[in-house]
């Protein structure tokens, strides 16, 4: 269980380290939004490339911190009726949701966002619109977000397990009372 939880608190760093960073993608998209509407006020004139790149830094903040919303225990929840339940019925319930709920589905979707990637990245697609970006970043994004998100389930997962087996304290430490 030693390694299983090393490995948990490795993915909890990366996602931690990548959250913190794509924060600032936020004030990138604030700072292109404000600059966009200046420029089309003042101007009278505009660029798709700056709304899609608006877009990307949007997709990019939503899907590259969705592990680290995880992490956090800030994903949207039923704490209305599982907080009246101990901490073990809560972990016990959490297992079987990532088992048989998230982990299923976030695989599902990095493995078939995955060849839409690489058929855009080969291809250079570019967007239909005038003046528009490439593609493929944005389309990166879905299985990166995704991996993301399903590395964090395992860790997770982990954690639950760790404390159902009294290995741990609390899910969200890595052992015995030591984050």
């Amino acid at each position: 269980m030693g390694v299983l939880l090393k490995i948990s608190g490795l993915i909890d760093a990366v996602n931690d380290g990548i959250g913190k960073l794509v924060y600032w993608l936020v004030l990138v998209a604030v700072i292109v939004s404000a600059g966009n509407a200046v420029i089309r006020y003042t101007l009278n004139t505009s660029s798709n490339a700056w709304l899609e790149l608006q877009w990307y830094l949007f997709s990019a903040v939503f899907l590259l911190c969705a592990g680290y919303t995880f992490l956090r225990n800030e994903h949207i929840r039923i704490d209305v009726i599982l907080g009246r339940f101990s901490k073990r019925v809560q972990a016990a319930v959490d297992v079987f949701g990532i088992l048989f709920f998230m982990l299923p589905m976030t695989i599902l979707i990095m493995v078939l966002s995955w060849p839409m990637f690489k058929d855009s990245f080969l291809t250079n697609e570019m967007s239909s619109d005038a003046g528009g970006l490439i593609r493929w970043p944005a389309k990166l994004l879905v299985p990166v977000g995704f991996f993301l998100l399903t590395a964090q389930g395992v860790s997770e997962l982990i954690k639950r397990i760790a404390f159902l087996a009294g290995v741990i304290d609390e899910p969200g430490e890595k052992m015995h009372g030591h984050s």
